[in-house]
């Protein structure tokens, strides 16, 4: 069990028969009246965010999330097939499962399958990959003001913003939490 009170940001734990992850929190003493927690927390299996205060001395039960590394094979039309690096045994997931960042996903990348009590609710890719861009148009000196950036397609087919010096064929390292361009590879 855990009090609202403890809560600290990536706690996870099981309210109304969902379970939820924090987000952000706070612990607010007005100078009236009771002490409270403000939280930002979000439903893991569905992904909605919600804002929620609570008092300090509530209890909830803990949630233990399983995420296991496995290697990412192939897919078959809406299934992805998951490899367990361990014991060999493939695991499909269906698509509506993976999240936007498996946008950035290719074949044998190793990713984390998360999962809460045997059913799996989503894949986590590396927090950094190198991808290589595959399309995109020739910046040319000159055209900038400051920052300036051109769409490119990844060779995973994700499209995202770089700066106009990257050019088709060069390899790139992506931040697959906010999808944006980290540097050259």
């Amino acid at each position: 069990m855990i009090s609202a009170g403890d809560f600290r940001n990536g706690i996870t734990f099981e309210m109304d028969g969902q379970v939820v992850q924090v987000i952000e929190f706070q612990h607010v003493k007005p100078g009236k009246g009771a002490a409270f927690v403000r939280t930002k927390y979000k439903n893991v299996i569905t992904g909605a965010v919600v804002e929620r205060s609570f008092n300090p001395t509530d209890k909830y039960p803990t949630a233990f999330i399983e995420r296991k590394d496995m290697q990412y094979l192939y897919n078959e039309d809406d299934l992805y097939y998951f490899m367990d690096m361990e014991s060999y045994e493939q695991l499909p997931i269906d698509k509506s499962k993976l999240g936007s960042a498996f946008q950035f996903v290719k074949e044998n990348m190793e990713v984390k399958v998360l999962s809460y009590k045997g059913n799996v609710f989503g894949v986590e890719p590396p927090n950094f990959v190198e991808l290589e861009v595959t399309e995109t148009d020739p910046g040319f000196k000159g055209d900038t003001a400051t920052n300036a950036t051109k769409p490119a397609t990844l060779e995973t087919g994700a499209e995202i913003k770089v700066p106009l010096f990257i050019n088709q064929g060069d390899m790139i390292r992506i931040d697959t939490r906010t999808g944006e361009y980290m540097e050259r590879a």
